[in-house]
């Protein structure tokens, strides 16, 4: 049956303020201090994929929740602007839209997100018609939203039955419990897991650290589920559970790193949807990620179809 979307993305958008870099630790005590720039754009982990993957040439579609005010409105015209379809992204009357500060400095930054409609949005806000229209289905931020969280499972089984595949990038859980219980049953109908090394060896319950990635990724692999792990400047890798595979990506100069995951996600789904094997979409997705930070915030500089080939054909070479 022909499908109205190749990918529907689940999970957390809100604007952004990102500031920085600050050239001191974070200062309270009521003092001000001074950054180089600051910019406000369109943030979520899930929001941030589902417009890269258009931008890369996929038909997106997008549920989750905001509030009914100008941030709320802010991130609806967002997305439509980059040609994500919105009406599945519901309005929410009675709390504000989540809003996240990004504070940087050097090579690391500070996150703060006030949740907003976050612990509201359930697998309810997710019509079935899209389940039904869809290809794939992506969800985020796994740990910001406790209620989707607990009906993942049934809303990616439902997925799978009507013939779609199932992707999950859980990021960061900020309670820092990472109870592998919980997600049990979601990565039982995941397709393909997404996490970056951090979140790899701690979703395994490895010890955490660059030589133990690649076994992190093997125990979370297996059962047809496939796991691709971003590794910051070590590049990327994918593991089924039998064999291996890894990317050193490519080279650039970054201005912004805020949303590179999540680029290097709407990458990897990209070209795998467009059939590429595991090895050669590794190799797309680390593209995407690294050419995202060339501009402040997670959109901005994220690359077309041609334009992430065009770099994936002269490995190692710099871009600007």
């Amino acid at each position: 049956m022909p499908r109205s979307f190749d990918l529907l993305v689940v999970g957390d958008a809100n604007p952004d303020v990102i500031i920085g870099p600050l050239t001191a630790p974070l200062a309270f005590d009521q003092r001000e201090q001074l950054a180089d720039r600051g910019t406000m754009t369109l943030g979520g982990s899930a929001a941030i994929a589902a417009c890269g993957a258009a931008r890369l040439g996929l038909r997106v579609a997008f549920a989750g929740r905001v509030g009914d005010d100008d941030a709320g409105h802010y991130v609806r015209d967002r997305l439509a602007a980059r040609g994500v379809d919105v009406d599945a992204l519901q309005i929410d009357g009675g709390l504000p839209t989540p809003l996240t500060v990004s504070v940087t400095r050097h090579d690391d930054r500070a996150i703060v997100t006030a949740p907003g409609t976050l612990p509201a949005v359930s697998e309810a806000d997710v019509p079935e018609r899209l389940l039904a229209s869809a290809r794939h289905v992506h969800a985020a931020s796994f740990f910001l939203m406790p209620q989707l969280a607990a009906g993942l499972p049934g809303l990616f089984r439902t997925a799978r039955e009507a013939g779609a595949t199932t992707s999950l990038d859980t990021n960061d859980d900020p309670s820092g419990r990472w109870d592998r219980s919980t997600l049990a049953g979601v990565l039982e109908q995941t397709d393909v897991l997404l996490p970056n090394a951090y979140e790899a060896c701690r979703l395994a319950g490895t010890t955490i650290g660059a030589e133990h990635v690649a076994e992190a990724a093997r125990a979370l692999a297996g059962r047809g589920r496939l796991v691709v792990v971003k590794n910051g400047a070590s590049g990327a890798l994918c593991h089924d559970g039998t064999v291996l595979h890894t990317t050193a990506g490519i080279r650039v100069e970054p201005y912004d790193t805020v949303g590179a995951g999540d680029s290097f996600d709407a990458g990897f789904l990209s070209a795998w949807l467009n059939g590429h094997p595991p090895a050669s979409a590794l190799g797309v997705a680390a593209v995407c990620g690294a050419l995202s930070t060339r501009r402040p915030g997670g959109t901005d500089a994220q690359p077309t179809w041609d334009e992430a080939l065009a770099h994936l054909t002269t490995p190692g070479a710099d871009a600007s």
